[in-house]
């Protein structure tokens, strides 16, 4: 008989319920955990954790009743043993604290299993280049429909201004009121970094866009791998393996770089989640007969009766749209 498949997400006490009869009797008591440190996940390798507790940087195994895929970058952790991270320590990891927000991906959109990439980040920074590689807005439209089903604030971060021009990509998401970043070599980064202050920002693109030479420049001690783009096929290579976060210098922000993608599959997006990141367009949708899929062919949709009366921008209805359609067309 098949067995069904777990969800990446389970409640970690699932693993203290009742035993089956063949076993010795235990405790129905589940443990506590609420006195323990917390500390967040700041990079994982190999099987073991590298955690962040006020200063202290401690290394942590995980605990065998959480299952195998259960810590992601980003999770705040309860931590038991020794925490002091001393050459030769090592810590548990007992419980994951609840996630405020999950950021995941399918590998395609035939592929029924979500991927977490990051817990409790509550910005999203989008990463592209305007040349070399050539911007896929194909690619952009679907990270942003994946960020805003996990709740986050997006932000554009165009770089190679002085390759190519920005305006067409800033005339594309201008309309959904996305702040953004225009940078080239020299650029002053001080608004980005006030942009950044605050916040936990992932750090998400396309391989080869300059996303690790741009996390090494606000943070010098970085040490991101950088690539360049392969000649033949215009795509970047893949430099960093794994996601981090590093906290921002001067600052209580925190960046969490991620690998370089080359697809981002939409299978888990719930369609209602990312209207709903639109307050004007949610409200004006309320209106819509049921079932709407607000995607332009249905006859009777409200935000195409808005446009029409005038209340709603057209621009900004294209561009949600354009935006939406990529969960299927891209």
């Amino acid at each position: 008989m098949t067995q069904p498949r777990t969800s990446l997400f389970t409640d970690d006490h699932a693993g203290f319920g009742r035993p089956p009869k063949w076993t010795r009797p235990r405790t129905k008591d589940r443990p506590d955990y609420r006195a323990l440190p917390v500390g967040q996940v700041v990079t994982i390798d190999r099987g073991r954790y590298r955690c962040v507790v006020g200063d202290q940087d401690v290394t942590a195994a995980k605990a065998r009743a959480l299952g195998r895929k259960s810590v992601i970058v980003g999770d705040l952790v309860r931590l038991d043993g020794d925490i002091t991270g001393a050459d030769g320590t090592l810590a548990r990891i007992a419980e994951v604290e609840p996630r405020r927000t999950v950021l995941r991906r399918t590998a395609d959109d035939d592929d029924p299993y979500e991927r977490p990439i990051v817990a409790n980040a509550d910005q999203l920074v989008i990463v592209t280049a305007l040349a070399d590689p050539v911007p896929r807005m194909g690619m952009i439209d679907r990270i942003l429909v994946a960020g805003y089903d996990a709740g986050l604030d997006p932000v554009l971060c165009l770089t190679k201004a002085d390759l190519a021009s920005p305006d067409p990509l800033i005339a594309a998401y201008t309309p959904l009121g996305i702040p953004y970043f225009v940078l080239q070599p020299g650029t002053d980064l001080d608004d980005l970094r006030a942009c950044l202050d605050h916040r936990r920002s992932v750090f998400i693109g396309h391989s080869g866009v300059g996303k690790s030479t741009l996390v090494n420049v606000l943070i010098p001690d970085a040490e991101r791998r950088t690539g360049d783009v392969n000649t033949v096929t215009g795509k970047g290579r893949h430099t960093s393996t794994t996601a981090v976060a590093l906290r921002l210098p001067a600052s209580d922000g925190w960046v969490i770089d991620t690998p370089g993608i080359r697809s981002f599959g939409l299978k888990h997006v719930d369609p209602d989640h990312v209207i709903a990141a639109f307050a004007d367009l949610a409200e004006i949708a309320d209106d819509c007969p049921r079932g709407c899929t607000h995607r332009g062919d249905e006859p009777e949709c409200a935000l195409d009766d808005a446009v029409r009366s005038g209340r709603l921008p057209a621009a900004r209805l294209a561009s949600f749209r354009r935006m939406e359609l990529s969960r299927t067309d891209w």
